[in-house]
Formats: C-alpha cells, structure tokens, sequence
C-alpha cells in the first residue's frame, strides 16, 4: 500500500506543476536579467550627465540628451546598472533651479527626467514617489502630473497605493494625473482593479459631480470638474472594459458588478 501511495504521489507531481494556475504564475513571472553589467559606457554616461546638471541650467539641454542615451540603454542593462542609472536620474531632481521674475522656473530638465522614468519601472517606482508632493517641487503641477503618470506606468504595486490617496488631492491637476494613472493597472489581477474602480467611483468621481449638480455650483468646483472627470471616465472604462460615459450610470454599473466575476468569459 506504502509504495502505491509513493508511486500515485509521484505521478500526480507532474499534473500539479502543470495546474493552470501554476501556468499562469510562471507566466507572469520575469525573466532573470541576463543582460550585460558594469559597462564602463554607462558610468561614463552617468558621470556626464552628473557634470551637466552641476552647472546651474547652463547645460540641462545637454544633460537631457545623455537622459536619452540612458534610457535608451536602460532596457539592454543588467540589475546594477539599472539601479545605477534610476540613481543617477534621481539625482536631476535635487539640483535647484532659479525662478524667474514671474515666478516661473525653468522644469524642462526635471520633466525629461520624470518622463523617462516611465519606462523604468519597477526600479523608478521609489524615486517616483520621493518627489511626488515633495517640498521641493509640490508647487510644480506640470512635473507632479508626470511624476504620477509616470509612476502609473511602472504598474508598481506601492506606487498604485500613492497613487489611491492622491484620488482626494486638493489640486485638480494631482486628482486628474491620479485618475489617468489608475488606468495603467487594466491588466492587473481582479482584486486590484476593483479597487481601483471602487475608488475612483466612489471617492473621486461622485463627490465632483455632487458638487457641481447643486442649483449654483461655484466655478471652482465647476473647474474641478471639467479636469478630472474625463480621466476618470477612461480610466473606468480601461479597467472595467465597459463604456458607460454618466457618472450615475457608472456608479449603477459598480453596484451591478464590484461582486460578479469581472474575469468569466
């Protein structure tokens, strides 16, 4: 009897290595970085992009054009220098940048650089979320949106949690960049992109549209409401696959759905 059960053990090994399920998690399982490390053309990129971005914005355009180069080869690199160049980007966003006299400052370096990042996630998901909303640069909402956006596209799982809080911002400009953002996670398990959905219904979308459904809703919220609630429409439609375009009809949807199987063919 003992040498049956070892013997069934041994062939039923196989089918359960070859579940579906088991299928699916190799599936989306990485593949291990193969790719060449420690190339001595990467550290001389990042020491020339470190030169420029010393020189006070007299050489941001030629720092940005080795941001380029760097991106470029992020894909190609192996794990170190990876982390070496989202350092090395990070780096762009400590550099201080003079303010005109209108009160406008020159952000074409921190945007190229927040833009990039997009392409290197996971690993530019922490440098991400640094810099978005910190007191250096809160005040910049055109580089806090691509922050955000950026950091949407990286598909991290602790960058999507940032970016859930951002959902009550006070600036229309975050909660629109947020909304675009939840977007990218269409393709993440059922689980997340209900709470997605849930959240971008229920705290961002609703609440806006209450305000401006009084009898004589203030411009502001008026404002608000023309920003974020086509990014939220689209964001809804791309995780949820359905192309209601009311929000009342949004909200009817979710009660109709948050508990069916969004999966089931």
């Amino acid at each position: 009897m003992k040498v049956w059960i070892l013997c069934a053990t041994a062939l039923l090994a196989p089918l359960a290595l070859s579940s579906p399920a088991l299928a699916a998690a190799q599936a989306q399982a990485p593949a291990p970085n193969t790719n060449p490390d420690n190339r001595p053309e990467i550290k001389a990129e990042l020491e020339k992009l470190a030169g420029h971005i010393g020189q006070r914005g007299k050489q941001d355009a030629e720092a940005i054009a080795v941001i380029d180069t760097l991106t470029q080869e992020f894909e190609k690199s192996g794990v170190k220098d990876r982390g070496a160049i989202v350092k090395g980007l990070g780096a762009c966003f400590e550099v201080k940048r003079q303010e005109s006299e209108d009160g406008l400052r020159d952000n074409k370096l921190y945007i190229a650089t927040a833009v990039c990042m997009r392409t290197m996630g996971p690993e530019s998901a922490p440098v991400l979320i640094k810099w978005i909303g910190h007191k250096d640069h809160r005040k910049d909402l055109a580089l806090q949106s691509k922050l955000i956006t950026s950091l949407g596209k990286t598909r991290d799982e602790a960058g999507r949690k940032v970016i859930l809080k951002l959902l009550v911002d006070k600036s229309p400009a975050v909660q629109a960049a947020a909304a675009e953002a939840l977007g990218e996670f269409a393709e993440a398990e059922q689980e997340v992109r209900k709470e997605c959905v849930k959240e971008l219904i229920t705290t961002a979308l609703m609440p806006a549209k209450a305000l401006v459904d009084v009898q004589t809703p203030n411009q502001a919220d008026r404002d608000r409401w023309d920003t974020i609630s086509a990014p939220i429409i689209t964001s809804l439609q791309r995780l949820t696959r359905a192309s209601e375009t009311d929000p009342q009809k949004w909200l009817a949807w979710w009660n109709d759905n948050k508990k069916k199987n969004w999966d089931k063919s």
